[in-house]
């Protein structure tokens, strides 16, 4: 039994500043921060991203500098993203205990493009679970709370139900995943997050 860990992105493992985004995206397009939301945010249109509609990076970015009328570069899009996301050490650390103990995974809700270059916005998390256990839900079909991506994850993974932990900050997140068994933690900080993961483990190991 290997157990599988998976952790949220945004305000759990890194500082989200979404105003610092919005204050990058105002000074290309003109749009304020409420206009840019109204656009793209607002309209459903990243809720549609984060469940994999546009399906292609190419897609996405089209899609997006319509709705905001820019023609803004991929490479810019992703360092706009990723300077708004700062690491948090603390739980970054509690990553690395969790990879002792099984297998780690992030899982974070965000569109094809973002999920193509996570190495980019969250380079600190490439050496502890890798490259390829980067994933925005976009890539699974479906965004959180939605059961479905869940067990897609869970699929790709060939884990368990009961042999798997999440964690996210939002309570919805966490309840979508403990709906279909999963271990899931209701991120407050990185102290508490590392004793649900040694405590997880600690209840597998003596079942």
């Amino acid at each position: 039994m290997t157990l599988l860990f998976l952790f949220d992105m945004d305000d759990v493992l890194y500082d989200y500043d979404w105003r610092t985004r919005m204050a990058d995206l105002t000074a290309i397009t003109g749009h304020d921060l409420h206009e840019l939301r109204r656009r793209w945010w607002i309209s459903g249109l990243e809720w549609q991203a984060e469940a994999g509609t546009p399906s292609t990076p190419e897609a996405y970015l089209a899609a997006v500098n319509d709705a905001i009328g820019a023609d803004i570069p991929r490479e810019e899009w992703v360092r706009i993203r990723s300077r708004a996301t700062q690491p948090r050490p603390a739980a970054l650390d509690a990553v690395r205990r969790a990879s002792e103990l099984g297998r780690v995974a992030l899982l974070t809700n965000n569109g094809i493009l973002i999920h193509e270059h996570l190495h980019e916005v969250a380079p600190e998390l490439v050496s502890i679970m890798g490259r390829e256990n980067m994933h925005a839900s976009a890539a699974f079909g479906a965004r959180k709370p939605d059961p479905q991506v869940y067990r897609n994850v869970l699929a790709h993974y060939g884990a368990a139900a009961q042999d798997t932990f999440f964690t996210d900050d939002r309570l919805e997140n966490v309840e979508g995943a403990a709906s279909i068994g999963i271990t899931a933690h209701l991120y407050r900080d990185a102290a508490g997050l590392l004793a649900a993961v040694e405590a997880f483990a600690a209840e597998a190991a003596a079942a």
